[in-house]
């Protein structure tokens, strides 16, 4: 009974993801605050806006920019509605997605480690809500409350566990197993076990710069995929792109 026991914990997926067979570990598709299961009795939202002065509730249009490259780095960010893009520039000028993030997310914390200038930029993808605190005011908040405390580390920390998997994913894994986890990652993909679309739709460009590939590739996983059956646009082209689970099987394949 005990070995049978062992060997059923080692077959669990680990972060909703299952292990490959080569033995890399999948990434967690959903980058939720940790806070919000370990402090159920703390509400962010309601700290935030409570912080008084150093805070700025803003409304950005969807293409704004939030901040750009070499910015002052004064304030950190906290997404309440919408996706925001976050892209860095090299030196010759090209361009690269770093991240998407959704509501619930810290952008910006840079500011708190000592960076005087922003190194990269930040823009809405959709009308967003956000709120903005100073770098003071932050400060004096995490220093205040130690359950915002808890949980903005805790982000931090959650958020430093997907870099890094992102990094291995890129080390090792084929263009197209990158592109699957990816679209499974926007998708959210585990939350439910449920597909969801993945708004507002990111051009092939863009998901090209996520994984390292060019738009030749990606169109052609794309559409590999959409007769696959993995995948498929509920409202034509402009649509919501649908995720089916059975994507899962691409990341998970060797």
């Amino acid at each position: 009974m005990r070995g049978a026991k062992r060997a059923a914990e080692k077959a669990r997926p680990v972060s909703g993801f299952a292990q490959s067979p080569r033995g890399t570990l999948m990434a967690s598709p959903i980058m939720t605050p940790i806070a919000a299961k370990k402090n159920r009795g703390f509400d962010p939202h309601t700290f935030l806006v409570t912080i008084g002065e150093g805070r700025n509730l803003l409304t950005v249009l969807k293409n704004q920019s939030i901040y750009a490259q070499g910015d002052q780095a004064d304030a950190v960010f906290y997404v309440q509605n919408g996706k925001v893009r976050l892209t860095v520039v090299s030196k010759v000028g090209k361009e690269a997605t770093i991240g998407i993030l959704n509501e619930g997310s810290f952008f910006g914390e840079g500011a708190l480690a000592g960076q005087i200038v922003r190194m990269g930029s930040a823009a809405a993808m959709t009308d967003c809500e956000l709120l903005r605190v100073d770098k003071k005011a932050m400060i004096t908040a995490l220093h205040r409350e130690h359950a915002f405390s808890d949980m903005f580390v805790a982000y931090l920390l959650a958020r430093n566990i997907r870099y890094e998997e992102d990094l291995v994913d890129q080390l090792f894994n084929s263009s197209e197993k990158r592109l699957a986890r990816v679209l499974l990652l926007l998708a959210h993909f585990g939350k439910e076990g449920i597909p969801e679309a993945v708004v507002p739709k990111i051009s092939q460009e863009t998901l090209a710069e996520m994984i390292g590939t060019t738009r030749s590739r990606v169109s052609f996983f794309m559409n590999r995929f959409r007769k696959l059956g993995f995948i498929d646009y509920s409202g034509g082209l402009d649509g919501g792109l649908q995720v089916h689970s059975s994507l899962l099987n691409v990341v998970l394949h060797d």
